[in-house]
This record gives structure tokens, C-alpha cells and sequence, in this order.
């Protein structure tokens, strides 16, 4: 089952002379036992024909070309996941790229570069028939098949397609994929020997394809929401493959496949190594933090309780333009570079970048009330700052708001304290539990259980299939079991575009006890545990690894987890330190005939 992040030991420290003795103790046992064993050699470690570059130039591209590149990438990709000497790890197939890409870039027509990929699939060697160990497809859970008709397309040649069908058909069951494999227990890919070339100098066209083609062909066969991409995928790698072969310099690189990734539409997804250069680029930021409220850029707080109140913005007034440039023209051009599940992410994520820039004071045009006002505002050192990334009150993780009222945030909560937390909140009529944030630690059964009275399913999952890559499979629906104490009161769940990742695979879980209701808005379509990805030039990817759903098969990619009751903050709410979405929450433990201030007055941040 998914945890959507790493477990961590804790433990108390112990005296410093238990520390010594544990030391010692430790060294002595290691001298008793035999060396570890020396990682298995693989061909990654004898072939190293391209270590210093791929030797590929290219200058240009012709229609061509692209479309013999297409192909390529195409047939590159199926056969890493599908030849058996590949799939064996027998070859290494990065560097087989750059043995045929200089014969597709000179061939002058799409025969003449089908015959030079078919002679080198054929050079792999002949592929043995399954004999009995044929993998079949297992249509009994199947809820993505995969992409195979364009085998059969007659442009790819009778040699080339014909063989590509036979490697296909002979694939075998129960073999382990050497550059990809599954997560034990989640499901999710694994890419440990995908290579990262730390060292590469850039621009280097060959790598710089190499990759596009990567990143394209896990998308292809490992991306469990490959159904969701808008468009033609296809088109997609015809469309980056002269952005990606002719940028000229690292940062043309990586903004160029920032680009590309964010073509997937999966707030997982960017190219998180090279968030740097994504605009607006440079190292600080105006001390105060802006959100898009009512589809303007509003201030809501200060990041430095001095430098904040110093810069002259205060909290409501809209930004309506940045150095001169109006803020809607600024996420029309930064759009491109911002991967997320859907616009309320994305904006989530331009305006957390919106004030940034190089040191020094920023021209900041502002409407505060009825009143434009151009500020100068100094941009700051992030080290100096205090930068938030949730939208809950400020406090301990549990608080009585009211005798009847408790209050949980995630942000903050332990999971040993789990019963502590339901005994505190014992008697009252609610319990606001407050996902407007990342949870710290993964309270989905350690408090979830505490909801219910009955096994109750949250959630299903659907996993690759190495046999079949591009099929995913339902597996069967998750479910929390009850657990004591356990909570009887009303249960409120707060969420909004901060909720992401395990925030919603939480909320899944809290919504189905069956006193439970979400209150909020769209959060960011983004549930499952994540797949790091390794890319030339020193680059990290990512991607959603599994596909979550509800027990019934209803989506949460892109749609988020949607709420029974829609509740946002507004501009005015924000200019009076209110918590309008805690409000809405309050009115649906209290009722909704209980007093506008008293409300007001327990909801204050």
C-alpha cells in the first residue's frame, strides 16, 4: 500500500557512553562478517564508447528527419521493454542509440530509415520463440491496455513492422525487466538503471534526445493516467523532438524538457532538478506571499515579520502588475513551464513564484481598496525568509476551538499520538481536521481507523504489468479496519490546492467514515506514491507511479478530491484575517443557524 513518502526512524538519544559502547558493539559485529559482496557487474559498466558525448551534431532539422526520429524514438523505447536481450539487460541501450541515430539522421526518406533501424534490431539477434512461456494479456482486471496497433501500421515497412510484431508476440512471462522494475508491495516504477550522466557537458544533441525518448517512453508504458494526456502523444515527441535536439545551451535544455513534462499534466511531474531556471528565475523574493483568490493575485502574509510589513504591500491588496508587466500576461508566459494536474494547481505554484526574482527592489503595482498604488517593494534572500506552504492556523496541531469544536491540522500531527488526538477530541459535536497542507507524518490507518465502525473501503489502485508494458490492472480496494477510541462526532475535512500528493489519499480515507464531509475547493489531482526518474545532465524527473481511484473506479487524477460543500476564501474575508472555509465547516457542526460572529470569531486565524 502506498505511504507517498519515506519512513524515518526515531529514536531517543541515548548518554554518550551508551553512544560509545553502541559504536563499539556496531564495529565489532561488522569485523565478524564477511565483505559485502561487490555490486553485480552489468554491461552499463563495460561499454563506454559515448562516456565523453554521443558524437551527434545537428544543426538542423528537416521535416524529415523529425518524422524519421519519431519513428525511432518509437521503436527505441518498445524495444528496451519488449526484446528479450534488452529486457535482459544484455545491451546498453542508451548508448545503441547513438550507434544508429547518425544512419536515421542521414537517411534521405522514411524507407531508408526504416531499413537501417530494422538492420539494427536485427543485429540484436534472433528472437527465440516463448515456447510455452508467452506473456498474455489478463483481461479479467485490465483497466489500460496497451498502445500496439501501430505495429501493425504499414508505414513502418513489411521487415520492420514484421519484426517488431515478432518480438512482441515472443515476449515471456515472469522475467524481470533490467531498466525498469515495481516497487515491492505499492507497484509504482522503478528506474534504478536508468543513467544520469552527471558529468555530461551540454549542448549534446544525441543526449539531449536520449532524454526526450526516455522520459516519452516510460510515460508510454509506465504512466498509469496515460488515458489522460490531452491530444496525440505521438504528436507530442514529434513536436519536442527539434526543441530538445537544437537547444543550445543546459538552460535551454532543461526549460525546453520542463516543457515537455509539463505536456503530461501531472502535478507529480517537472523536472524538479532544475526548478531554478524555471521563470521567474533568481535567488530571492519579496518577504510576502500572494495566492490567487476571486482570479487575482491577492497578498496574504508576510514571510519576515519585519522586512514583510517594510515592503509596503499589505494583506488584500491585489497585485495587478510585476516590473511592468500585468500579472495575467506574466502566467500566460510562465504556463508552459508549470506542470500540474489542473489550473487551480498551476496557479498555486506561479504564484508562490510570482515575486521572485533577483535581489534588490521590484516595481509592484498594487489595488488596495479603490486605490492603485505603484510600490517598491525589496526582494530578499529566501534563507532569511519563513516561506509557508499551507493555508491552516497557525498553532499546535490539536486545538479546542469551542467545547463543542476540536481542531486537527495535518501539518503538524505525530502518528503515535493518534489516540491522544480522538481522546482530546472526545464529547465535542465536531472535529475539523484540517488538510490544507502536506501531512507530517502518514496518518491514514493510524487515525483513519479511528472514523469507522466497520471494514470500509477507501480506495483501489492500478499497477503496470512488466510483462505487458502500457497494460495496468486494477488491484483489489483498500480498506481501513476499526480501531478504539474512535471518534462519534461530526467530521470536517478541509482541503484546497495545497492539498496534494498523500493529502488527498488521506482525505480519501477520513471521507469515507460515514460522518464525514469535505469542505473547499479543487486540490491538485496529483494522489499516489511518485516515481523518480534520472535524465542526462545530472536531471530528476518524476511521475505519478500508481493510479488511484475510489473503490468504484472513480478517478482523483486531475479531477482532485472533490468537495461536498465548495467553500474559497475571499478578498475581503482575507483583508479581515478571516477563514472563510473554517467558517463554512464550523456552520456544518454548529448549524446553520448559529451566530455569524460567534462563527467568525472562532474561525479568526
Amino acid at each position: 500500500m502506498p505511504t507517498f513518502a519515506s519512513r524515518r526512524l526515531h529514536r531517543r538519544s541515548p548518554p554518550a557512553l551508551a553512544v560509545l559502547l553502541l559504536a563499539g558493539l556496531v564495529a565489532y559485529v561488522a569485523a565478524q562478517q564477511p565483505p559485502a559482496a561487490p555490486p553485480a557487474r552489468s554491461v552499463l559498466d563495460d561499454d563506454h564508447e559515448f562516456d565523453a558525448g554521443s558524437k551527434i551534431v545537428v544543426k538542423e532539422l528537416t521535416r524529415t528527419q523529425i518524422a524519421n526520429l519519431t519513428t525511432l524514438g518509437k521503436v527505441w523505447g518498445f524495444v528496451k521493454y519488449h526484446h528479450v536481450s534488452i529486457v535482459a539487460g544484455e545491451r546498453h541501450w542508451d548508448y545503441e542509440l547513438f550507434r544508429v541515430l547518425p544512419r536515421v539522421l542521414g537517411a534521405g526518406d522514411a524507407a531508408a530509415a526504416h531499413a537501417a533501424m530494422h538492420q539494427w534490431v536485427t543485429a540484436l539477434g534472433t528472437v527465440a520463440s516463448c515456447d510455452g512461456r508467452c506473456a498474455n494479456l489478463d483481461e479479467t482486471q485490465l483497466h489500460l491496455r496497451p498502445r500496439t496497433t501501430w505495429l501493425t501500421d504499414e508505414r513502418l515497412g513489411k521487415e520492420l513492422g514484421s519484426t517488431l510484431r515478432a518480438i512482441h508476440q515472443n515476449r515471456q512471462v515472469g522475467r524481470p525487466q533490467f531498466y525498469v522494475s515495481l516497487v515491492p508491495g505499492v507497484g509504482n516504477p522503478t528506474f534504478d538503471h536508468e543513467l544520469a550522466y552527471d558529468n555530461l557537458a551540454l549542448p549534446d544533441a544525441g543526449y539531449q534526445l536520449l532524454a526526450l525518448f526516455r522520459l516519452w517512453n516510460i510515460v508510454e508504458y509506465w504512466f498509469p493516467y496515460r488515458d489522460l494526456i490531452q491530444g496525440n502523444w505521438d504528436d507530442e515527441l514529434s513536436a519536442f523532438i527539434p526543441r530538445l535536439a537544437l537547444a543550445g545551451n543546459a538552460d535551454a535544455f532543461k526549460l525546453a524538457l520542463m516543457s515537455f513534462i509539463a505536456r503530461i499534466e501531472d502535478t507529480h511531474a517537472n523536472l524538479w532538478s532544475a526548478i531554478a531556471v524555471r521563470p521567474p528565475a533568481g535567488d530571492c523574493q519579496v518577504p510576502a506571499g500572494v495566492r490567487f483568490v476571486d482570479n487575482q493575485l491577492v497578498v496574504t502574509e508576510y514571510f519576515h515579520e519585519t522586512l514583510g510589513p517594510a515592503t509596503g504591500l499589505q494583506v488584500g491588496d491585489v497585485v495587478e502588475a510585476v516590473d511592468g508587466t500585468a500579472v495575467n500576461a506574466l502566467v500566460a508566459r510562465w504556463t508552459p513551464y508549470y506542470a500540474a494536474s489542473n489550473q487551480p494547481t498551476r496557479l498555486r505554484d506561479i504564484a508562490r513564484s510570482m515575486m521572485r526574482g533577483a535581489c534588490g527592489p521590484v516595481s509592484v503595482r498594487v489595488l488596495r481598496q479603490a486605490t492603485t498604488l505603484e510600490l517598491k517593494p525589496e526582494r530578499t534572500q529566501l534563507s532569511a525568509l519563513k516561506v509557508t506552504r499551507t493555508n491552516d492556523r497557525p498553532g499546535p496541531a490539536l486545538q479546542k476551538l469551542s467545547p463543542e469544536v476540536a481542531y486537527l491540522k495535518l501539518s503538524s500531527v505525530k502518528t503515535a499520538e493518534a489516540a491522544s488526538y480522538i481522546e482530546a477530541a472526545a464529547g465535542t459535536k465536531g472535529l475539523v481536521i484540517d488538510i490544507r497542507n502536506y501531512p507530517s507524518e502518514f496518518m491514514v490507518f493510524a487515525l483513519g481507523s479511528r472514523f469507522v465502525e466497520k471494514p470500509t473501503p477507501f480506495a483501489r489502485f492500478t499497477r503496470g504489468d512488466l510483462a505487458n508494458p502500457g497494460a495496468f490492472h486494477w488491484t483489489p480496494p483498500i480498506s481501513l479496519m476499526p480501531a478504539t477510541p474512535r471518534y462519534e462526532g461530526r467530521i470536517v475535512i478541509l482541503l484546497d490546492e495545497t492539498s496534494q500528493s498523500q493529502a488527498e489519499y488521506t482525505a480519501m480515507a477520513f471521507r469515507s467514515a460515514t460522518h464525514a464531509i469535505v469542505v473547499g475547493s479543487t486540490t491538485a489531482g496529483a494522489d499516489g506514491n511518485v516515481s523518480p526518474i534520472p535524465l542526462p545532465g545530472g536531471q530528476r524527473a518524476m511521475i505519478s507511479g500508481i493510479g488511484v481511484f475510489y473503490p468504484d473506479k472513480r478517478p482523483t487524477q486531475r479531477i482532485g478530491i472533490a468537495p461536498d460543500i465548495e467553500a474559497r476564501p475571499t478578498i475581503q474575508g482575507i483583508r479581515s484575517g478571516r477563514d472563510e472555509v473554517l467558517e463554512v465547516a464550523l456552520r456544518q457542526i454548529l448549524g446553520p443557524q448559529s451566530a455569524a460572529s460567534e462563527v467568525e470569531r472562532l474561525a479568526k486565524r
